[in-house]
């Protein structure tokens, strides 16, 4: 005997693809559905409306298909009330907790839809408060303590999924798949527009960026846009920050001299000198104040009073005493650093693409720049259905968006 539950989606169904991947999924978890009404658009403007049941053997199967429904934006016909569940042990969900999209998310308790602070993917919902003082955010399961009210199952909740960008516009480039074949004017005219809409609404701009940037020669752009105010916080890891330090020490970047590309005597040596020459100064900002370190990203990330946030990795030399070594940390801190973000940026890292897309809500834009197709895609992959991909070399990219933004740029360095 099987369990049901009546629900809809509205949006481009068909030629997006997403009727296609609504189906599957419900057949990948060996359930089973009946179209009740689908209205598909005339023109190409026009949105899809299906209603449809989906069954389960039981409900803790259909509960698990639903949320996953959600993730393409399915939600119940009747969601009814959510369901409470206290935790009974530090970091550790109820059974059957509802797991979270990065979608804009609602959740009806008392009669009222609230709305969910901080949408993010792969998190739990804890309620706070009570009456009119209620109150619904995401929180990552290393952060769950015993008592905490949880939402369990999809009832009660429902998402939106934003609007996609049909016509020429900021993102009308990233409708296809990711390609290095673009006219790489255009990209880096559309990035550049975002960034300043961005800021025009008082909106912070997020930068992800690998050590790349300075391995390409794109550190004096990089530079640059901060000193222009089109950096407001940088995530990277140990890896950026010391070889931007190096370059500005020693004009290397692992060893290699930047204006001449090519090795020089005991380069070898030069990052890890680097880094002790900061962990001696005891920390970036002191080495900027104290006059040791007068150049690079990082000094122009302090002396501009722009945040950033560095996370390790088990592969890392030194680290930097700025660095953050436990991860978990760290993430709280990534987290902390995206109030106001109305636009992200991600250069030339795989690893801290992917986390930093793990926690931004859908509503951010979101591009990713490498010259590694597989970089691109991979964000994509792993949830980030709204990141748009360029592919091409970062540093080429970063002198021309730097062009972009700052007019005379280059005679001006």
């Amino acid at each position: 005997m099987q369990v049901s539950e009546t629900v809809e989606i509205t949006g481009h169904l068909l030629d997006s693809g997403v009727l296609s991947r609504v189906l599957n999924d419900i057949r990948e978890y060996d359930g089973d559905y009946v179209m009740d009404r689908f209205d598909v658009g005339h023109d190409t403007t026009d949105a899809s409306y299906l209603r449809i049941t989906v069954s389960a053997a039981d409900d803790e199967a259909l509960q698990r298909m639903l949320m996953q429904l959600q993730t393409k934006g399915v939600n119940m016909v009747d969601p009814g009330e959510a369901e409470l569940l206290t935790a009974e042990q530090d970091g550790v969900f109820p059974d059957g907790f509802y797991s979270t999209t990065n979608l804009e998310t609602k959740v009806r308790l008392s009669g009222r839809w609230l709305p969910v602070r901080n949408p993010e993917m792969d998190c739990g919902l804890v309620v706070s408060g009570e009456g009119t003082d209620l109150s619904v955010s995401t929180i990552p399961m290393s952060d769950v303590e015993a008592g905490m009210r949880v939402v369990c199952t999809a009832q009660g909740v429902r998402v939106s999924v934003p609007e996609e960008e049909r016509a020429s516009g900021a993102f009308g480039f990233m409708e296809s798949e990711v390609s290095s074949e673009k006219p790489q004017t255009v990209l880096v005219r559309q990035v550049a527009d975002g960034i300043r809409e961005a800021k025009n609404v008082g909106k912070r701009v997020l930068w992800v960026g690998g050590p790349g940037i300075v391995h390409t020669g794109a550190a004096p752009a990089m530079v640059a846009l901060v000193e222009a105010d089109f950096v407001d916080v940088l995530f990277a890891g140990n890896a950026l920050a010391t070889h931007d330090i190096e370059s500005s020490l020693y004009g290397t970047s692992l060893g290699v001299d930047l204006a001449h590309g090519r090795g020089v005597e005991h380069g070898h040596e030069h990052h890890i000198r680097a880094l002790n020459t900061i962990r001696k100064a005891g920390s970036i900002r002191a080495a900027v104040e104290s006059g040791v370190l007068t150049g690079g990203i990082m000094h122009a990330l302090v002396t501009h009073s722009k945040d950033f946030v560095l996370v390790g990795s088990v592969r890392d030399d030194g680290p930097l005493p700025d660095v953050y070594t436990d991860v978990i940390e760290g993430q709280r801190a990534m987290r902390a650093g995206l109030a106001d973000v109305g636009y992200c940026i991600m250069v030339a890292t795989m690893l801290h693409s992917v986390a930093t897309g793990n926690i931004l809500p859908a509503t951010i834009p979101l591009v990713c720049v490498d010259i590694n197709p597989a970089t691109v895609t991979k964000l994509a992959d792993r949830g980030s259905s709204h990141a748009r991909g360029i592919v091409t070399d970062v540093g080429l990219f970063l002198e021309q968006l730097a062009l972009e933004l700052l007019p005379g740029y280059r005679n001006t360095r």
